[in-house]
């Protein structure tokens, strides 16, 4: 039987580890590492051999690496090694995400060496944050509900005396008082039906129904009631698959959405409506736990107005928050969207940018599934046989768990990818080289220039290199004044397929 070399044996247990590990000797220098370690911090291995393990720590933790190590050399103490514990690493990019890390020791001829195993825990922590504002807005609910049954209770016998003082009393100086106390206890009664739209406890007369017609009807009495300073544009999908939902509800829904969005530009704006079928794969449920995979029909809800703050999206599903004046509003307008989309089995997300404006869509489980879902996979499975063929893409996104997925994507596609965190950086890396294929990028950046202002720049001085767009915000809302017509978006949420479809077209002539 042949001898194999150790290090041949170790070689073969790095590189087929898809746990990144990294061995460094007793001062932190790396002396090994392997392919999934130098993917996870975003270098080549050469870049990291030879390096101090500070160089993907964050600087607080660097600046204690060495004492703890010295401390453990010196006393033996364990606080670390043999112990699995939760840290912050640091990419060759500079963004820092959750970590695993668990360290083991061994002394090799002599010498004291580590060795450190890590996982990351972007998903990880995702999911959590996603469960904890699943598990909030349930305890909400449960509780919202059960304020609204105590209260409608009361109402009723408040509502009932008022009708029958009004019915008895003949004296002119009392009914008006009657009549504005009855109308007060009925907006109560009114107030506390939302608020059990919300909790879920409310029984929705669900009915097939198609969602271009919910939306066309919901336009027809806008036309009565939106302001002159708006403009409403829709595009509803000629092959929507049918739903199942409330039909009134739903288009309260959609009525409640538009006129949040009229509010959001005072000097006017455009929104736009949206209908199209959907198919939420994997990547999208690990970036939204609370949405299942498979067929929804979605309706978007697009204006290019104020936009909201990342803490006020994270509340704006919270019965009773409000951003508008006291007196001004309930703060129950997307409560009680939010609560009939997810009794009716469906997801709303919510995508914003301050100053750019809102796209809020609203996600409905398609019925009667057919051979979409089919095809679509085998589409995907023809894209991933080389169809990168070695392309340079650079990769412009500021949201570092984008930058991944999308990085993991295009590498699973053949691609070579380089990657920048602003549109800034992306140009200063597209002057010193030629063998960039095509640029893909977010359209808002952090920064002097935005996506749109880069392709832009690439149009008009670096011609022959093709760009892809990509943005949250509905692109009835973008064409209709953000970005030229000549670049392509590509809308979030997208599937595999949808990437690789856009990529065929901008590239098809490279």
């Amino acid at each position: 039987m042949k001898t194999i070399d150790d290090s041949a044996i170790l070689s073969a247990l790095l590189e087929a580890a898809l746990d990144a590990i990294i061995i460094s000797d007793h001062t932190g220098r790396i002396v090994r590492l392997n392919d999934s370690a130098a993917t996870l911090f975003g270098y080549l291995a050469a870049e990291m051999e030879g390096q101090h393990v500070r160089m993907i720590m964050t600087d607080d933790m660097a600046s204690r690496h060495d004492a703890f190590m010295r401390h453990h050399v010196e006393t033996g103490e364990k606080r670390i090694i043999g112990i699995g514990r939760e840290v912050v690493g640091r990419r060759a990019d500079g963004t820092v995400f959750p970590l695993h890390i668990s360290v083991g020791r061994a002394v090799i001829a002599d010498a004291t060496m580590f060795v450190a195993i890590m996982h990351d825990q972007t998903s990880k922590q995702i999911a959590e944050e996603a469960a904890i504002r699943s598990n909030r807005m349930d305890a909400i609910g449960q509780m919202t509900g059960g304020i609204a049954h105590d209260f409608n209770n009361l109402l009723a016998v408040v509502i009932g005396n008022l009708e029958l003082l009004e019915m008895s009393e003949q004296t002119a100086r009392n009914r008006p008082l009657i009549a504005d106390a009855l109308a007060a206890a009925e907006l109560g009664a009114d107030l506390t039906s939302r608020l059990v739209v919300f909790s879920r406890n409310s029984s929705l007369e669900a009915e097939v129904v198609s969602l271009n017609d919910s939306v066309t009807q919901t336009l027809a009495m806008l036309k009565r009631i939106i302001g002159a300073h708006i403009t409403i544009d829709a595009e509803l999908a000629d092959d929507l698959w049918p739903t199942r939902a409330d039909s009134t509800q739903l288009q309260t829904a959609v009525l409640n959405l538009i006129l949040n969005a009229q509010e959001a530009m005072p000097n006017g704006g455009r929104i736009f409506l949206e209908t199209r079928n959907m198919l939420l794969d994997d990547s999208y449920v690990a970036q939204d736990t609370g949405v299942e995979k498979g067929r929804y029909v979605r309706v978007s809800i697009s204006d290019n107005g104020e936009g909201m703050s990342d803490e006020t999206r994270q509340r704006a599903l919270e019965p009773f928050f409000t951003t508008k004046a006291s007196g001004s509003g309930t703060g129950l307008g997307l409560s009680m969207v939010y609560g009939m989309v997810k009794h009716s089995g469906g997801h709303l997300a919510i995508y914003s940018e301050v100053g750019e404006g809102t796209t809020i869509n609203l996600y409905f489980p398609a019925l009667e599934a057919g051979d979409e879902q089919q095809d679509v996979d085998a589409t995907y499975e023809d894209a991933l046989r080389g169809f990168g063929a070695g392309k340079v893409i650079l990769i412009v996104e500021d949201d570092p768990r984008v930058m991944r997925l999308s990085n993991t994507r295009l590498e699973g596609l053949g691609f070579k990818c380089l990657t920048a965190t602003t549109a800034d950086a992306a140009w200063t890396i597209l002057k010193d080289r030629s063998d960039i294929a095509l640029v893909f990028t977010d359209l808002i950046m952090p920064g002097s220039l935005s996506g749109h202002d880069l392709a832009q720049r690439i149009a008009e001085q670096k011609p022959g290199v093709r760009v892809l767009m990509t943005s949250g915000f509905s692109e009835g809302v973008l064409r209709g004044g953000r970005i030229s017509a000549e670049f392509a978006i590509l809308r979030k949420p997208y599937r595999q397929a949808d990437l690789v479809q856009a990529l065929r077209t901008a590239l098809q002539d490279v």
